[in-house]
């Protein structure tokens, strides 16, 4: 018996696929011999070195899966939530001074100095963050760059640009060093005291350090909308080791009447889970949910925002 498959071509596949790939090697192998006649041989070891090395180079600290990574990083870190942490500078072994919890530091700290802080930290925060997106786009513009140089079929301009190479790839190292230093948050630069002066009391020195916490996000699969309520569910990426107060607000969308343009509202919880009542049927509802307010964020720039619709209720389905 004879079987043919035909449509796809595979039977052609098949007996071409071995030639096909001893072709391809035979026209590498033939270019690469034109390549080394432009040569003398002791500049073509040196030409072959250094294209490993930089291949070598794209393909570990430069990696595209490494980039791609970054790149999720960033935008996580453009949703995160930054606040300031007051922590005790270290002290002696053995130092049971009630002043250095964080509750404590608290009722020391100028409340006016602090709010000036605030402010700081809320430029210090966009400032790292327009940083991160800078450096990261050097990193994908450099391995472009240096992709192209790979691909030059002329050996002769790449070993006449090599010291332009290498100072480039000095340059995206450091400029891979600078992005990985600015990705964690850090410490922020008192100018000033913070805490007045209060007599006699031991009072401990004081760091200010920013912090972040991962977005809230909505539960797409489990957040639905019924007739006349919504069942809303959501997240945090990285769960606190304390429980966490939420903000979840909610808003008829195109209301027809005066009435219904007040058909919003804001809703504290202290769960991951809530139920809206009192919607209309037919209707879009967009809801929005984030941390709440806390004496000590800084800054957040994004929060999770879910547009669903309700059922119709008995009169509409009529």
């Amino acid at each position: 018996m004879n079987f043919q498959v035909r449509g796809l071509g595979l039977d052609k596949m098949k007996l071409d696929s071995p030639q096909s790939c001893l072709d391809q090697e035979e026209v590498e192998e033939a270019e690469e011999a034109e390549d080394q006649q432009l040569l003398e041989p002791e500049a073509w070891r040196t030409y072959v070195e250094r294209r490993n090395a930089l291949r070598e180079f794209l393909a570990s600290d430069l990696s595209p899966h490494l980039l791609k990574r970054h790149h999720a990083r960033v935008q996580l870190l453009r949703k995160c939530s930054y606040y300031i942490e007051v922590l005790p500078k270290h002290l002696a072994l053995g130092d049971q001074n009630p002043l250095v919890l964080p509750s404590a530091m608290f009722q020391l700290i100028d409340p006016w100095k602090f709010q000036r802080m605030k402010k700081v930290g809320t430029a210090q925060t966009k400032i790292q963050l327009l940083l991160l997106g800078d450096l990261l786009e050097q990193l994908d513009r450099g391995r472009a760059v240096l992709d192209a140089l790979l691909e030059s079929p002329d050996p002769r301009p790449f070993l006449a640009g090599w010291a332009l190479v290498e100072q480039r790839l000095t340059d995206l190292s450091a400029t891979m060093d600078s992005f990985l230093a600015i990705m964690v948050p850090g410490r922020l630069h008192i100018k000033h005291r913070l805490v007045s002066d209060i007599g006699a009391t031991k009072i401990p020195h004081i760091r200010l350090m920013l912090s972040t916490k991962t977005p809230v996000m909505f539960d797409r699969k489990e957040s639905v909308a019924h007739q006349d309520w919504a069942s809303l569910r959501w997240f945090v990426t990285l769960q606190p080791a304390a429980p966490e107060q939420f903000e979840l607000r909610f808003k008829l969308l195109e209301p027809r009447t005066q009435q219904e343009c007040t058909h919003c509202g804001v809703i504290p919880v202290a769960a991951c889970a809530f139920d809206v009542r009192n919607l209309l049927p037919s209707r879009s509802y967009r809801f929005t949910i984030k941390r709440a307010e806390s004496y000590t964020l800084v800054y957040e720039p994004w929060r999770d925002s879910l547009t669903l619709h309700t059922k119709p209720g008995p009169q509409s389905a009529g």
